[in-house]
C-alpha cells in the first residue's frame, strides 16, 4: 500500500505542480487545480492514515482523513460554484 501511495503522490504532486500556474484561472482551471490539491493532501493523508492504523491498530486515523477529504471537497465546491456564478453574472461564457 505503501509504494501505491507514493506513486500516486508523485503522479498527483507531478500534476499539481503543471497546473500551478493556471490556479487562478476561470472557474474550469480552478476546479481542476483544486481537485488536483486535494489529490496530492490525500495522497499525503492516507500515507499518514496508514502509519496510524498500523502503530495503534485502530480505525480512527482513516476516519479523521475521511472528514477532512470530505471537508477539502466541500470547500472546493463552494469555490468554484462561486466563482463561476461571478463569471456567469459577469458575462464570461
Amino acid at each position: 500500500m505503501g509504494g501505491v501511495g507514493l506513486a500516486a503522490l508523485t503522479a498527483n504532486a507531478v500534476s499539481f505542480a503543471l497546473l500551478w500556474a493556471y490556479r487562478s484561472g476561470d472557474s474550469n482551471m480552478r476546479s481542476v487545480w483544486l481537485c488536483s490539491r486535494n489529490d496530492v493532501l490525500g495522497n499525503l493523508a492516507v500515507l499518514l492514515a496508514a502509519l496510524g492504523v498500523f502503530r495503534t491498530g485502530l480505525g480512527w486515523p482513516d476516519v479523521s482523513v475521511a472528514v477532512i477529504m470530505g471537508s477539502l471537497a466541500l470547500q472546493g465546491a463552494v469555490v468554484v460554484i462561486r466563482q463561476a456564478l461571478a463569471e456567469l453574472k459577469g458575462g464570461h461564457l
